[in-house]
C-alpha cells in the first residue's frame, strides 16, 4: 500500500502552480498583443505579440523536454550550467550589443537574448547544490564567503554591462540564506546600511548623524535596571526639543548640544557600570555618519545627471520635472488609475493605443493591465502572483532532500524581487531599474529564463519522494 501512494506520488504534478504559470503566460501573451494591437507590420511574426507567441512555444518546448529529462541531471550538473552561465556573461561584454545603454544582449537573426536571465537560473542551482553540501555550514566564515561569491559574481559581471536592475534580483538569493540559518546579524546590518545610505541622498549627513545621536541616546535610557521611566522621559523631552529646534534652522547648534549630552550620558553610564550597548552605538553613530556622507558625494558628485533624476523621481519626486524625467512614472499611475474598478475594456485602453506610457509592453506591462481591466484586472494579477509565491513555499518545505528545498527557495525570492520591484516601480514606490514582470512583459529570454525555473522546481517536485 505504502510503495503504491509513493509511486502515485511520484507521477503528481502540482497542477495549481503548473496552472499558474500557465495563466500567466496566456494573460502577459493577451496584454502584450493589446499594446502592439495598431503595429504596422506585414507579417504576424514581426509584431510584438507574434515574436513573444514564437518564444512562448520554445518555452512550452522546453517544459515539455525538462519534464522528460531526470530529476538528478540538475544537481549533478547544477555548477557546469552556474559556470556556462558565467561564460555567457563575460562573453556578452565583448560580443554583445547595446540596447539603451547595456551591453546586455546577443542579438542574432532579429532575435535578442540576454544571458542575465539565464544566470539567475544557474545561480539558482549552483546557490542550492553548495547550500545542500554535507560539509556546508553558514555559520562558518568560510562557507559564508563561498555563498556570498556564487551570487555577487555573476551579479558584478551584471554591474560591467551595467544594468544595475538585473544585478539587484541577485542579492534575493539572502532569502534562501536566511532559511538556510545565515546569522540574522548580516540582515540588521544590511537594513541599516541601506536606511543610511538613502536617507543621506535625501538629508544631507548632517541630519542624519543627529538622528543616529538622538536615537543613540534613547537606546541608552533603557540601560537601567531601574527608575527607566525618568531617564526615558527625558530624552524623549530632549529629542522632541532638538526636532523643534532642528526645523527652526538651528541644526548646528543641536548637534553640538545632542553630541555633548550623549558624551556625558555614555560617561554615566559607564561610571555605573551600565553601558553594554555604548561602543556598539558610538560605532554607529560613526559609520552612519561616515555612510550618509558618502552616499550623499557620490551622488552630487559620482552620478551622472540621468542617474541623479532616476533617484529624485523615486525620493524627490516634488523637485522632479513632469514633463521630464518624472514624465513616465506620473503617465504609469494615469494610467492605472483611469481604469477604475472594472477597466475601460480589452484592447479600449486609451493610453494604451496612444503610447503614452514608454516601455509599455516591457517594463510597464502592469500599467496596461490597469487601464483595460482595472482595480479588478490588477487585483487578479497580484493574486495569481501570490498564489505562486505561496505553492512554490509549500513545494519547497514538503521536499525530501536540501538540495530541491534550497532550489525551490531560490526561485522563490527571485520571483518575489522581480514582482514587488516592477509593479512598485509603475506606482511609483520602487525606483526604475527596468526589470520584468515574470511572465507577463515581453521578452523572450526572460520567458525562458522563467519557465526553465518553474519547470525544473516542478520536476524535482514531482519525483520528491524518490530520495
Amino acid at each position: 500500500m505504502a510503495a503504491r501512494l509513493k509511486k502515485k506520488a511520484i507521477k503528481k504534478l502540482d497542477v495549481t502552480t503548473f496552472s499558474t504559470y500557465l495563466g500567466l503566460v496566456v494573460l502577459g501573451w493577451l496584454m502584450i498583443f493589446s499594446v502592439g494591437f495598431h503595429e504596422n507590420q506585414s507579417s504576424f511574426f514581426q509584431t510584438s505579440a507574434g515574436k513573444q507567441a514564437i518564444w512562448i512555444g520554445i518555452s512550452f518546448f522546453t517544459f515539455i523536454v525538462i519534464s522528460l529529462i531526470d530529476w538528478k541531471f540538475w544537481r549533478a550538473f547544477a555548477y557546469p550550467i552556474y559556470a556556462a552561465s558565467l561564460v555567457l556573461l563575460a562573453a556578452v561584454l565583448v560580443f554583445g550589443v547595446t540596447i539603451k545603454g547595456a551591453t546586455s544582449w546577443f542579438s542574432l537573426g532579429g532575435f535578442s537574448f540576454q544571458p542575465s536571465e539565464i544566470a539567475k537560473f544557474g545561480t539558482c542551482l549552483a546557490m542550492a547544490s553548495f547550500l545542500s553540501a554535507y560539509n556546508t555550514d553558514l555559520k562558518d566564515s568560510h562557507s559564508q564567503l563561498i555563498a556570498f561569491g556564487i551570487f555577487l559574481l555573476p551579479a558584478g559581471l551584471i554591474l560591467l554591462q551595467p544594468d544595475a536592475g538585473s544585478a539587484l534580483v541577485f542579492f534575493s538569493f539572502f532569502i534562501l540564506l536566511y532559511r538556510e540559518g545565515l546569522s540574522p546579524t548580516y540582515y540588521i546590518i544590511g537594513a541599516f546600511v541601506t536606511v543610511v545610505l538613502l536617507t543621506g541622498l535625501v538629508f544631507g549627513p548632517w541630519y542624519i548623524l543627529l538622528v543616529l545621536i538622538l536615537l543613540s541616546m534613547f537606546i541608552m535610557a533603557f540601560n537601567f535596571n531601574g527608575h527607566k521611566r525618568p531617564w526615558l522621559g527625558g530624552a524623549a523631552a530632549f529629542i522632541v526639543t532638538a526636532g523643534v529646534m532642528t526645523y527652526e534652522g538651528y541644526l548646528n547648534e543641536v548637534l553640538i548640544a545632542s553630541s555633548v549630552t550623549f558624551v556625558a550620558f555614555t560617561f554615566y553610564l559607564w561610571r555605573k557600570k551600565r553601558s553594554r550597548y555604548a561602543g556598539l552605538l558610538y560605532t554607529a553613530i560613526l559609520s552612519g555618519g561616515l555612510l550618509a556622507y558618502v552616499s550623499n558625494y557620490a551622488f552630487h558628485n559620482v552620478l551622472k545627471p540621468h542617474q541623479q533624476e532616476r533617484i529624485k523621481v523615486w525620493l524627490q519626486p516634488g523637485e522632479c520635472d513632469p514633463r521630464g524625467s518624472l514624465y513616465n512614472v506620473l503617465q504609469s499611475q494615469m494610467a492605472i488609475g483611469s481604469g477604475g474598478i472594472k477597466g475601460k475594456g480589452f484592447l479600449k485602453g486609451t493610453m494604451t493605443k496612444l503610447n503614452y506610457v514608454p516601455e509599455q509592453s516591457t517594463d510597464f506591462i502592469f500599467c496596461t493591465i490597469g487601464e483595460e481591466h482595472g482595480f479588478i484586472g490588477t487585483f487578479g494579477i497580484v493574486g495569481l502572483f501570490l498564489l505562486l509565491l505561496y505553492r512554490i513555499t509549500v513545494i519547497a518545505e514538503r521536499q525530501r532532500n536540501n538540495f530541491a528545498r534550497n532550489y525551490a527557495y531560490g526561485v522563490a525570492g527571485i520571483f518575489f524581487i522581480h514582482f514587488f520591484i516592477n509593479i512598485g516601480m509603475t506606482m511609483g514606490l520602487m525606483p526604475i531599474i527596468g526589470i520584468p514582470l515574470p511572465f507577463l512583459s515581453k521578452g523572450g529570454s526572460s520567458l525562458l529564463g522563467f519557465t526553465l525555473m518553474i519547470a525544473v522546481l516542478l520536476k524535482l517536485d514531482h519525483n520528491r519522494y524518490a530520495v
